[in-house]
């Protein structure tokens, strides 16, 4: 048996800050009943409310990082800098995009960060688009071959930088259209971590999302689609402890059922998590 949430049929004078912060006590409590370390972030789309818990502290991001790799890239491909169609060491880019993204193939997002320039030049993208809270400083290679520290803040967000990253990707304020599109889609073919945030939701739930995984570490960050339209950027970082890929796909849960019950207040149906 694991952590059960229930949001039952709310009653027609339940104001939705009071759903709210029924929302944040939950997960509080589900994350606080974990073994791991685990920090959450989520912000509706639409409205802007958000909830976190341990939201302000720094975990690694490990291969959660591609997601700004491919921001970058697809910035420098909008100036008319890179293609899409480019080679790099016989490899298109939009192909080495899409296993970095979709496989998420750690020798692809080396291949677009040297393309890149190193690093350095997602850092720098980030920093002029005034993005806070993410630190890149490595390629994967060298994540994975540096001793790991799962304190070290090389390479590391917080929860909420990291949901904050993804609005701002959403509305539009850090690519065009065509390439947040273009993104976003990748992120919908995720084949990793099929045990993470996408377990415990509805079948069809649209989920554009990108894992992480380092020894001691699991991460999984994106966009869930409510049934009403609602698109809700979550950010889930677990280290330490004992499974940590059930703990992520309790909090999306958590976080679906609860967002869910707030936007399409009044609540009408009980959505509880019982296993599959």
């Amino acid at each position: 048996m694991f952590f059960l949430l229930a949001f039952v049929a709310q009653p027609a004078a339940a104001a939705p800050a009071t759903l709210m912060a029924r929302l944040q006590n939950e997960l509080s409590m589900l994350v606080t009943s974990k073994t791991s370390d685990v920090g959450v972030a989520a912000v509706d789309l639409t409205t802007g409310e958000a909830v976190s818990v341990r939201g302000n502290q720094r975990y690694p991001m490990a291969s959660t990082v591609k997601v700004a790799v491919a921001a970058t890239y697809l910035a420098y491909v909008e100036k008319g800098d890179r293609s899409l169609d480019d080679t790099i060491s016989g490899v298109s880019a939009a192909a080495l995009m899409r296993r970095m993204l979709v496989h998420s193939d750690n020798h692809a997002t080396d291949l677009l960060i040297r393309d890149l320039g190193g690093p350095r030049t997602v850092q720098k993208w980030l920093d002029w688009h005034n993005v806070k809270g993410l630190r890149i400083d490595r390629t994967i290679n060298q994540l994975l071959t540096d001793k790991r520290d799962l304190y070290d803040e090389r390479d590391s967000a917080t929860p909420m930088a990291f949901a904050t990253f993804l609005t701002r990707l959403d509305k539009g304020e850090l690519l065009r259209p065509w390439s947040k599109n273009y993104l976003l889609d990748l992120m919908a073919q995720c084949m990793t971590g099929r045990n993470r945030m996408k377990s415990l939701l509805p079948d069809g739930t649209r989920v554009e999302h990108k894992t992480g995984t380092l020894n001691g570490l699991t991460d999984d960050v994106g966009f869930i689609t409510l049934p009403n339209g609602h698109r809700i950027a979550v950010a889930i970082f677990a280290r330490g402890g004992t499974n940590r890929p059930n703990a992520i796909a309790e909090a999306a849960r958590t976080i679906y059922d609860g967002f869910l019950s707030i936007v399409g207040w009044p609540y009408t149906s009980a959505s509880a998590i019982s296993g599959r």
